[in-house]
Parts: structure tokens; sequence; C-alpha cells
């Protein structure tokens, strides 16, 4: 078993989602993540998905997401040619002694604290899965009371396969 992510250009019609998810659920596959948003073209939706399986499997669902009518594009993710992020929020339990220590360890991740309360903090991050799993191993002695994740997002590197639409 192995994770594949796939970056898929598809047109912004209403119910492709759901007809997405409902390929996957019938054929059994499973969706690690998934995110959706527009384009700077409102006409588009980019869809990063993060699938698991075997080689057939992973083959398999890339020949049956490109069958799909409103899909322009697949593109494999691969770490070597391809930026992939995550965002996460954390909400943590923390007295005002606590505060100042979950503040340094979000200040070393680079994470923003996006909120503040007597009782909590919440904390802002964006980066690799591995950096993000770093930051929440560091909190291990905190109590977590609330997370939040995107799941993965991401682009190919450079220009030279960049798919222009009239």
């Amino acid at each position: 078993m192995r994770k594949q992510t796939y970056s898929l250009l598809v047109y912004n019609n209403p119910g492709l989602l759901s007809r997405l998810s409902g390929l996957f659920s019938r054929r059994g596959y499973n969706i690690e993540s998934i995110t959706a948003g527009t384009t700077a073209d409102p006409r588009f939706t980019r869809i990063t998905i993060v699938a698991s399986g075997d080689e057939l499997i992973l083959s398999q669902i890339e020949k049956q997401v490109r069958k799909l009518e409103d899909v322009i594009e697949i593109k494999l993710l691969r770490p070597e040619d391809s930026v992939c992020r995550e965002l996460i929020m954390v909400k943590i339990k923390a007295n005002a002694s606590q505060r100042a220590e979950i503040i340094s360890v979000a200040d070393i991740f680079r994470a923003k604290v996006v909120d503040v309360e007597k009782e909590c903090l919440m904390v802002e991050l964006t980066g690799t899965q591995s950096k993000l799993e770093a930051f929440l191993e560091l909190l291990d002695g905190y109590e977590i009371l609330e997370l939040a994740r995107t799941g993965l997002t991401g682009l190919r590197r450079g220009i030279k396969d960049v798919t222009y639409i009239d």
C-alpha cells in the first residue's frame, strides 16, 4: 500500500464532487484527503486527492477519474516535481504559564497564534505533512481541545506542463 496525490483540473459544474466521491465509494477506493477550490478562472476548479492502494488500484483510480466528463486533466503530484502543503488549526488548553511555552513552540515552526482566550489558544500552521506531524508531536504534553486539517493541496513545479484553456 502506498499513497498517491492527484491534481485534477475540472469544469466548475454542480455535482462533480458527488460524482467523484461516488466513483471512489462504488469501487471501494480509499480517499485519504480531498481539497477543492476555484482557480483564477471561476469556470474551473482544482481538486487535489490523496488516495491509497496498491499499484493496480492507483492505476485504476487514475483511469476512472480521467473518464469523468468534467475532468479536463489529471496529474500525478510526485514529491520530486511538486509542492504540496496542508493547513492545520489546533485549539490547545493553556493557562498563563503554558501559553508562553506553546507560543515558543509555534514560533519555531513559524506557526501563527490566531486566537487567545483565558483558558486556551488557537494556532494555525501550514506546511508539509511531516512538518505538521512534528509540530503535533511537540504538543504531546498539552491538551488538544480541537484539531482541524484541510488535507493536502498542491501543484507541479515549473511551467512546462501548465494547461492553458481559452
